[in-house]
Formats: structure tokens, C-alpha cells, sequence
């Protein structure tokens, strides 16, 4: 009994140190990228994407080839650019885009619509791919959506393009989360062979935007800024600790339970919020903030749903997608390396 009662407790020491860690690379980052983008005055989300890639895809290399902590998932060199390849255009697309949010909108609004993921995801499926879902389902995004247009109707901060950005963000999460079933079918990917294979890609893809759009502005940074080591320093961090997230990602969902991932998530997006407040000192509205909390109440709701229709029993209707264990419950890529970076 004494010994049960000892594993009991180093489980729950265990999954609350997973907890705190992955909390912790996901604020650093978000905090770190909005610091580049607003003190630094480095206003360049492609080149900030692009040095996250590059880092990504060296420190998965090191983890699986070098340190081999992860074994690597062979892929044939053939599904590489006829599954791979898409995939890494809709990452790197959706990666972007959340950079880009956090270059014009506060973090605080920048999760909160991040939020509306698990709502585009249910109306692309249903509209595209015609699947059916249980009316608890769209019950349950009722105060999602409610939540996020409160938030933006009463945000101070308000910015058209960073609120597209974020917006079209959700839906390129959406889009990759959705195609992942078909074009990875087969292969059972964590997250860093997921960033393994789709890093490089991303770098590849983004490498020519990035110079063609950004870089005489890079350029004129580097002329022009002072503290050039410091902040450069700061810059490539921030790209280690996106691939560090990826990391505590993977430890994360084998240290917790489905439900308590989903609560976890979206506690992770208040703590975001709240630091982010602390740093910036954003003028968050009092509709504002009962805005964001309705929204975070709303997915916390709709995870609990699509847990409990999963545990249906043998034979009963279930709703398309719904997860049976908890690594379905993930986005192939750290929705949140959406929140992420």
C-alpha cells in the first residue's frame, strides 16, 4: 500500500513538473516573440518564422540522430514530397501567420482567437468533408464563438490585419490537423519527428519569401539597431525554445491524462495572458477579459464533450474524429508550436 501510495504521488509530481515546464517554453515563446517584434522593433515574422525553422529542424536532428533520445520514423523518400511536403506548407503557412498576429495585436487577443480553432475545424469537416457531428459538439462551441466575438468587439487594441492573421491562422491549424488523417495515414508521428521531417520544408519554402520581402528591412536592422549581440542573442533563443516546446509537448501528453491536457491548454492560455499583461501592459477592457474567460471556459467545455462521446461504449454512434486516446487529442504539430511560436 505504502509503495502504491509513493508511485500515486511521484505520477502526480510527474505530470504537474510536465505541466509546468510545457507552460513554461510556451509563454517564454510567445512573450519572447512579441518582445522581438515590439522591442527590438525586429518587425520581420518571416525571418523570425524562418530562425525558428532552422533551429527546429537542427535541435530534432540532434535529438534523434546524435543523442538518439527519440528514434527516428523512417518515411519513404517518396512520401517525403507527396506527404511531407504538403503538410510542411500548411505548417510553415500557419506558423507564419501566427507570428504576423503577434507583430500587430496584443498576445492576450492573440490567443484568445487562437482559440477558435476547435470551431473551424468542426465547420471545415462538416462543410468540405461532409462528416456528421453530435449536436453536444456544436453545442459546445456556442460559447467559443460567443467568447470571440466579445473579445474583438470590445478589444482596445484592435488591429484588422493581425486579427486575420490569427483568424486565417486557426483555419491553416484546421486545415493541417484535418489533413494529417489522409496524407500521414500510416505513419504515427510525435512531435519531433513530426518537426523532423517537416522543418526542413518549412525552411525551404520560407527561405526565398523571406529574403525577397524582408531582407533589405533585415538588412537596415542590422546598420541601424543598437545592442546588436544582445539582440540577436535574444532572436536565436527564442528559436531554441520553440524546438524546446516541441520537446515538453512530447512529455507532456505522456505524463498526463486527455482530460487533464485539455484543461492544462487552456489554463496555459490564461497564464499567457496574464504575463503578457504584466510585461506589455496592454489595455485589456473589462468585456475584454469576461470575453477571453467565456472563450477558455468554452474549449475547456468542448474538450470534455469530445472526451465523453469518446468513451462511448462499443456500438454506440460516435461523431467523426473523435479522439480514443490522448494523443489524438494533439494537433500533429504543436497547435499551439500555435501558440507555440
Amino acid at each position: 500500500m505504502m509503495e502504491d501510495g509513493v508511485l500515486c504521488e511521484w505520477s502526480v509530481f510527474r505530470s504537474l513538473l510536465a505541466i509546468v515546464q510545457w507552460w513554461g517554453f510556451n509563454v517564454t515563446v510567445i512573450i519572447m516573440n512579441k518582445w522581438i517584434f515590439q522591442k527590438l522593433d525586429f518587425k520581420f515574422p518571416l525571418t523570425v518564422s524562418c530562425v525558428h525553422f532552422i533551429c527546429s529542424a537542427i535541435g530534432a536532428y540532434l535529438v534523434i540522430k546524435v543523442l538518439k533520445l527519440k528514434p527516428l520514423i523512417v518515411v519513404d523518400p517518396e512520401d517525403r514530397w507527396r506527404r511531407i511536403f504538403p503538410m510542411s506548407f500548411v505548417f510553415c503557412v500557419n506558423i507564419v501567420l501566427g507570428n504576423v498576429s503577434l507583430r500587430y495585436i496584443p498576445v492576450s487577443f492573440m490567443q484568445t482567437i487562437k482559440s477558435f480553432t476547435p470551431a473551424t475545424t468542426v465547420v471545415l469537416q462538416w462543410l468540405v468533408w461532409r462528416k456528421y457531428f453530435d449536436w453536444r459538439i456544436w453545442a459546445s462551441l456556442i460559447p467559443i464563438v460567443g467568447g470571440i466575438l466579445l473579445t474583438s468587439v470590445t478589444e482596445l487594441s484592435f488591429n484588422m490585419l493581425g486579427f486575420c492573421a490569427a483568424l486565417f491562422g486557426c483555419l491553416a491549424t484546421s486545415t493541417k490537423t484535418i489533413l494529417a488523417e489522409s496524407l500521414l495515414h500510416g505513419y504515427k508521428f510525435d512531435s519531433i519527428n513530426t518537426v523532423y521531417y517537416m522543418a526542413p520544408f518549412a525552411t525551404m519554402i520560407l527561405a526565398v519569401p523571406a529574403i525577397l520581402l524582408e531582407g533589405p528591412g533585415v538588412l537596415l536592422w542590422l546598420q541601424t539597431h543598437t545592442s546588436i549581440a544582445s539582440s540577436l542573442i535574444i532572436i536565436f533563443s527564442s528559436g531554441v525554445l520553440a524546438f524546446c516546446l516541441n520537446f515538453s509537448i512530447f512529455y507532456v501528453i505522456h505524463s498526463t491524462t486527455a482530460v487533464t491536457f485539455n484543461v492544462a491548454g487552456n489554463l496555459k492560455v490564461a497564464v499567457a495572458v496574464m504575463v503578457s499583461w504584466l510585461i506589455f501592459r496592454n489595455p485589456i477592457a473589462a468585456m475584454n477579459a469576461v470575453g477571453c474567460a467565456i472563450t477558455l471556459l468554452g474549449c475547456t467545455f468542448y474538450g470534455y464533450v469530445r472526451h465523453m462521446l469518446s468513451q462511448q461504449p462499443p456500438g454506440t454512434p460516435r461523431t467523426p474524429r473523435t479522439p480514443r486516446n490522448r494523443m489524438e487529442l494533439l494537433p500533429l504539430v504543436n497547435d499551439k508550436l500555435d501558440d507555440k511560436v
